[in-house]
């Protein structure tokens, strides 16, 4: 329902138009204006605001256009009431209102026509398309942004007007008002004109598509990151970016949604973003060998009909969850998966998955995560809290948060000697169930509170003038990223930012350094002993690793990555299989303190991070990382990178195959394209790529 103040201003408006109504009968035009006032002003607040019940308020059929044309008949109404409708003033406030919504169509139609023509069939980031074609810059934003919300608020000016001399009894006023509204109408709707036609139209898609090809023809991509997803799921293609800039092939990220594109972390690898299927399909790959898909959705079949490169399943974490041996694996030519745990899972889970199409290369991901050294003297230890979300269904096992997540925070907060605790829940946490979301806010005030009453506890001291200047260090570095990410001009529309989208590597370079500074700020901002909700992207979740000794998470990869550092950790077994079951289905678990939903067993957690000699899962901890996430040697980038080789040379060698065989039987050029879908033939017998040999 959005926040309170914005469930409060939906019913001042909805009351408003009673209101309205009243004063109209009366009639009394004082109270019709501050009835008015209060309706134009909560319906405003609820827009700047992007409230849901605006949305709420258009299935009820209240939407913007109604409850604007209601006030506008209740002022009529009440031009009568006053015994005015032999007026002039009256029957130009009919007229008024008439041309005023006579403008909303050509309004309407222009800003359509203008949004459907410069979204572009593909959109791009660090493709050169400015050499190869023209786009026009976008109307201003002042045009377009809520366009039809500014239409309408330009009747105020007439309702103002016609109120005025209806309260001083001057109609002059009630004239200046009218034509205020019509020629402000009539100009914003010519000022849209010039954006459909001319050289301020963008080209077509048949352009733009055939200008993508040319740059996939010169830059000849290798290795491609193909994701699909919802917007809250950008974090499973974010976390592959890095990786894909230290990769020795030339590579390339497409993507099947634009909202990905909008919340795609900055990169510099080029990204194509094809919502059609059909496009993506006529689209030239024919130099990509490789092909990694972090998730396993439907629209993966646009690019796996493509015979000539190999398809490579790498995810987006490793972790005993269900999904991490999904039986669509199977149509890939190779699962990745960071150690031996992956290849054991998919031969217990027994899914048609052969042994012999998994390798193992490590996390690439995971080189941020530093080694644990112990608790330094002078510092409390940090425990991290850091549970999945509810999932899917409502198996119990998902998550903490629903019957342990209280116990757990509760037993932190109230620990002696005394932790820290850093609560950082799943962004999807509270997104499926209530409950959840219930719980998630029970946890955050819990944690809240014990911060707030340790701050106000003697026993812990702060240091007012460090955390003030990691705060104004803080400032500094938000204001310079904040430059920064506004630097090369602020994009007006997709079209703007795919032809002015190529990455300034050394502002790239810049802003990663800054936001290591940030990180540092952040975490010398306040007292090291404070409890802290963690509920945005940052500080990151490798981030809260590194400053903490120990952490309690559930059954996902959060738990395959944090024993990366080598710290102590727990898991819930909130199905309450008991520990040893719990253990046998779950790999990742199996050097953890195992908690039951009580999370009585937290203290053999606090006790090895007090004291890591008498930690007595420190070895297994050892095993289980190499066994989980492979060797320390080779770096996982270099393992990443032999994988992508290795397996390039095994779609050049069948590409090969099939162009010798098609040459032994004498096939002709049509049957060349025909073998090898995608592929450009040259005028010599050969293939991009790939030689007849």
């Amino acid at each position: 329902m959005g926040s309170a103040a914005e469930l409060a201003a939906a019913v001042l408006m909805m009351l408003g138009f009673p209101c309205l109504m009243v004063a109209a009968l009366v009639p009394s035009v004082y109270a019709f204006a501050a009835a008015a006032a209060v309706t134009y002003l909560a319906d405003h607040y609820l827009h700047r605001k992007g409230s849901y019940l605006i949305n709420r308020l258009g299935k009820v059929r209240a939407g913007l256009s109604i409850r604007f044309l209601i006030r506008q008949l209740l002022l009529v109404l009440l031009l009568a009431r006053l015994s005015l409708a032999d007026e002039l003033i009256y029957y130009g406030a009919i007229a008024c209102f008439i041309a005023f919504f006579a403008l909303q169509a050509p309004h309407g139609a222009l800003v359509t026509l203008i949004r459907n023509r410069r979204r572009m069939p593909v959109a791009t980031r660090n493709v050169d398309l400015k050499s190869r074609i023209r786009i026009p810059d976008a109307p201003p934003q002042g045009l377009l942004h809520r366009s039809a919300e500014k239409m309408l608020h330009l009747d105020l000016f007439a309702v103002v007007g016609i109120l005025v001399g209806a309260a001083l009894d001057r109609s002059a006023y009630g004239y200046a008002g009218i034509g205020s509204t019509v020629l402000l109408g009539l100009l914003y709707v010519l000022a849209l004109m010039p954006y459909v036609r001319g050289r301020k139209i963008p080209p077509t898609a048949e352009r733009v598509l055939e200008a993508v090809d040319d740059w996939l023809t010169a830059y000849k991509p290798e290795t491609v990151l193909y994701f699909s997803g919802s917007k809250d799921s950008a974090y499973q293609v974010n976390m592959w970016l890095e990786t894909m800039e230290q990769l020795s092939t030339r590579p390339l990220v497409l993507l099947r949604e634009r909202v990905i594109l909008q919340n795609l972390a900055p990169t510099t690898v080029p990204v194509i973003c094809v919502p059609g299927g059909v496009h993506l399909m006529n689209m030239d790959l024919s130099t990509v060998r490789v092909a990694l898909y972090a998730a396993n959705v439907g629209k993966n079949i646009h690019l796996l009909r493509v015979p000539t490169m190999k398809h490579v399943f790498i995810g987006h974490g490793d972790s005993d969850k269900l999904a991490s041996v999904n039986p669509f694996s199977k149509v890939y030519d190779e699962v990745w998966t960071a150690g031996r745990a992956g290849r054991d899972r998919y031969a217990i889970a027994d899914v048609g998955v052969r042994d012999d199409d998994i390798v193992e290369v490590g996390r690439p991901q995971l080189a941020p995560i530093r080694n644990w050294q112990g608790v330094p003297e002078d510092r409390m230890p940090t425990v991290l809290y850091a549970p999945t979300w509810e999932g899917w269904d409502d198996n119990p096992g998902n998550t903490s948060i629903l019957l342990a997540g209280e116990n757990i925070v509760r037993r932190l907060v109230q620990a002696d000697p005394p932790v820290r605790v850093l609560y950082k829940p799943h962004p999807f946490t509270g997104t499926r169930s209530a409950q959840a979301k219930a719980a998630h806010e029970r946890i955050t005030a819990l944690v809240e509170k014990a911060a707030a009453q340790r701050a106000a506890d003697s026993r812990f001291p702060a240091d007012p003038a460090a955390q003030t200047q990691a705060k104004a260090e803080l400032a500094r570095i938000e204001a310079r990223l904040a430059e920064l990410s506004g630097a090369g001009g602020e994009k007006g529309d997709e079209a703007e930012a795919s032809r002015d989208g190529v990455v300034d590597v050394t502002r790239h370079e810049e802003t990663a350094r800054l936001r290591t500074e940030w990180n540092a700020a952040y975490w010398r901002s306040f007292p090291a002993y404070e409890h802290r909700v963690i509920a945005g992207a940052e500080p990151r979740l490798y981030d809260c690793f590194n400053v903490s000794d120990a952490m309690v998470s559930d059954i996902s990869s959060v738990v395959s990555d944090f024993i990366a550092s080598g710290k102590p950790y727990a898991v819930t077994d909130s199905a309450e299989l008991g520990v040893e079951e719990f253990k046998r289905q779950n790999t990742a678990v199996r050097a953890a303190v195992i908690l039951s939903n009580s999370a009585q067993e937290l203290g053999g957690l606090l006790a090895a991070v007090r004291d890591p000699a008498a930690d007595p899962l420190a070895d297994d901890r050892g095993e289980l990382k190499r066994y989980l996430l492979g060797p320390d040697e080779p770096t996982s980038i270099d393992q990443f990178n032999t994988a992508v080789a290795d397996l390039g040379r095994k779609a050049e060698t069948r590409n090969l195959g099939q162009v010798n065989r098609a040459m032994a039987g004498g096939a002709g050029e049509n049957a060349l394209a025909d073998l090898l879908p995608g592929q450009r033939l040259s005028s010599a017998g050969e293939t991009d790529g790939v030689t007849a040999g």
